[in-house]
């Protein structure tokens, strides 16, 4: 998972592997930990035993089957294409740690990469099916079914993005042959997912040592910055980090003019402005100068910064917080923060993986039990505001005192499926599909905010942002009625 502001957003993987190792029933740790050993091991909750884990399973959604005995798991993906090993066995995708849940029932698997977190579930299998042992020459039409069998049956929103893709595998079908070229069939698999606009799903390859990747879904704001830069003759990254600079700047010293606190590794700023609470949210995750830190470690840096925070809070007459440039991340850290502003427990979002028959999960934001601000609020949000941010938007609208303001949020709110390929390629797609309370869906077309304020300008990309968060910071002060733009509705 990547952790810096140039990437596009942090993703949301539901990507996991697990060893079994001859674990008692037992409890554990309520939070995922990091392995000490070159075995990843499975977490058993009360009540549940290491010994019933122990099978092959295939997952109600998603496509993956388990083969889990004591020692070790294997894991393969299954298509009506065909099933394949995952590919490589890489040290990162065995290294997560995955909590059974404690009530799964005999013939059932409830997995979850983080106690109360997405639950995955399993049914129980007889043995492994013989797809799966099959010696499969993976040649380019096969790849090329395979592929389009893993967009069909769990890409998840095609209607929402008016994607025909039945039809463009129709289309494209013929142009792949035995003796198509790597670099040929990679631009197929291009062909057939240009247009998505997703933010979520990425295609990348190594290809005569060079590495081809094919991404969508960029916010229209980083597109005017990029286009900006270039008339400069900036690079992109050098657009960005200029862009990012001002950003930053513009809260730090015109918001909260040199008074403010840039903490949980300069992922989280806060401050008052008078008698107006400033809380802002890059990342939902990041928090710790360190790659693969598990959540329990990212919570506890984030509590210690929004204990601060909030503390600093009581008494304002408002708090603003915004996510205007909220890159993403988990989503247990946007209801950990989200559960700082409520005082009673409230129905957040529900979400199913696409294709199954598994009942919605629902989620709920929870009060917090350390400092809580639950006056009114102002949520600022924003095109380039993406995934866990998104989430955190529907967890936060759920709240009676707070209002939402801004611009809409990308609509890439889906967890991210990655699939490896047999050919060493990979494939990253949108599987799950979240609603709001009332049953809305917002893949695709963003989170419309109920008042609309031009974050950032077209014509002032750099400062426009800083006196955005102040005409808010007017209204939540009473010194303006409603924000420039007004409401929506």
């Amino acid at each position: 998972m990547g952790r810096t502001l140039v990437r596009p957003h942090l993703v949301k993987s539901t990507v996991f592997l697990l060893l079994v190792a001859g674990l008692p029933g037992c409890a554990t740790s309520p939070s995922r930990v990091r392995s000490t050993s070159a075995e990843p091991v499975l977490l058993v909750q009360d009540g549940v035993t290491a010994e019933a884990a122990r099978g092959v399973w295939r997952s109600r959604g998603h496509g993956h089957v388990l083969t889990v005995s004591a020692k070790d798991l294997k894991l393969h993906h299954a298509t009506a294409a065909g099933c394949y090993p995952q590919p490589g066995e890489e040290p990162g995708a065995l290294s997560g740690f995955v909590h059974v849940m404690p009530d799964s029932a005999p013939d059932s698997l409830s997995l979850s990469a983080v106690p109360g977190d997405t639950r995955y579930l399993f049914e129980r299998l007889p043995a492994l099916p013989p797809e799966c042992s099959a010696n499969t020459e993976w040649t380019p039409p096969r790849l090329f079914e395979l592929f389009a069998a893993t967009f069909t049956e769990h890409y998840a929103f095609f209607a929402e993005r008016h994607v025909d893709f039945s039809a463009r595998v129709a289309a494209l079908r013929p142009r792949v042959t035995d003796a198509t070229k790597p670099r040929a069939l990679f631009g197929v698999f291009q062909a057939l997912t240009t247009g998505l606009g997703d933010a979520h799903t990425r295609i990348a390859a190594q290809v005569d040592g060079e590495t081809l990747g094919h991404a969508e879904g960029e916010a229209r704001t980083l597109e005017r910055v990029d286009a900006e830069g270039s008339k400069a003759g900036q690079s992109s990254r050098d657009a960005q980090r200029a862009w990012l600079a001002a950003y930053r700047d513009g809260i730090l010293q015109t918001v909260l003019k040199g008074a403010g606190h840039h903490v949980a590794n300069k992922r989280v700023i806060h401050g008052l402005v008078g008698d107006v609470g400033y809380l802002n949210v890059v990342t939902m995750g990041g928090y710790v100068d360190e790659d693969d830190v598990p959540p329990r470690e990212e919570l506890r840096v984030l509590d210690e910064a929004l204990d601060t925070a909030l503390q600093s809070f009581q008494g304002a007459r408002a708090v603003i917080v915004d996510v205007s440039n909220n890159r993403g991340g988990h989503d247990v850290i946007s209801r950990a923060i989200a559960a700082r502003f409520t005082d009673t427990r409230r129905l957040a979002y529900t979400k199913v993986p696409f294709n199954s028959d598994v009942p919605p999960q629902a989620f709920h934001v929870e009060p917090a039990s350390g400092p809580r601000y639950t006056g009114p609020v102002y949520l600022v949000t924003s095109d380039i505001t993406v995934s866990a941010g998104e989430v955190f938007t529907l967890a936060m609208r759920a709240l009676p005192n707070v209002t939402h303001v801004g611009t809409t949020t990308r609509g890439a709110l889906s967890d991210v499926l990655v699939k490896p390929l047999p050919n060493g390629w990979s494939v990253e797609l949108s599987n799950e599909r979240y609603l709001d309370p009332k049953g809305q869906l917002f893949e695709a077309r963003g989170i419309p905010p109920q008042q609309e304020l031009e974050v950032f300008p077209e014509d002032d990309l750099h400062e426009g942002h800083a006196r955005a968060v102040l005409s808010v910071v007017d209204v939540a002060s009473g010194r303006r009625n409603a924000v420039p733009g007004g409401a929506r509705e």
